[in-house]
């Protein structure tokens, strides 16, 4: 089983006492308002996610991680890895994707997980290129992108939703040779 540890948090795959943290943090409109066409979600909903992700991880080697903080054993959110289906025009891709709840923003903790998170896509997994996705407005995503060493690829059009989206990227050899360095 794929854990990740940074100085703060523990990255890990996704148990059964994460569904009711996570499904409170979906069910926050301020959280969800930067996802998909900004619909909440509630337990079952997050439950039904979490096994999605759980198949992924099982399917392809990867996947989004449950992020907890090693000082308290709280569920702060997740990160890591995932097909950005709803987006064809970028397929085939891997993205490195997050979402936090509201009482772990502001705190670093977006970066430092995600650092992990594309550290493992990019070195264990040996993908070759990472992209991130982020609704034009999204500052803080963005921000969390550029502190990757990520470079804006493109604005489009969210197909499913019509919302601007900007697009980041970073290759495995722009990794390893970036300012960024790991």
């Amino acid at each position: 089983m794929t854990t990740l540890r940074t100085a703060r948090l523990v990255l890990r795959r996704w148990q059964e006492s994460d569904v009711e943290p996570m499904a409170r943090f979906n069910s926050d409109p301020e959280v969800m308002r930067w996802i998909g066409d900004g619909t909440v979600r509630d337990l079952d909903q997050t439950r039904a996610g979490i096994a999605r992700i759980e198949r992924e991880w099982d399917h392809s080697g990867y996947g989004l991680f449950a992020v907890q903080v090693s000082q308290t054993g709280e569920l702060a959110g997740f990160t890591g890895l995932t097909v950005p289906y709803f987006l064809p025009e970028l397929m085939p891709t891997v993205e490195i994707a997050w979402r936090l709840g509201r009482p772990f923003w502001g705190q670093g903790i977006a970066t430092e997980a995600a650092a992990a998170a594309l550290r493992f896509g990019l070195i264990t997994c040996d993908i070759e290129r990472i992209v991130s996705i982020f609704q034009v407005g999204n500052d803080a995503s963005e921000r969390v992108m550029i502190k990757l060493g990520m470079s804006f690829d493109r604005c489009t059009v969210d197909p499913g939703t019509t919302r601007p989206v900007g697009v980041y990227a970073i290759s495995q050899d722009d990794y390893l040779t970036g300012p960024s360095a790991r």
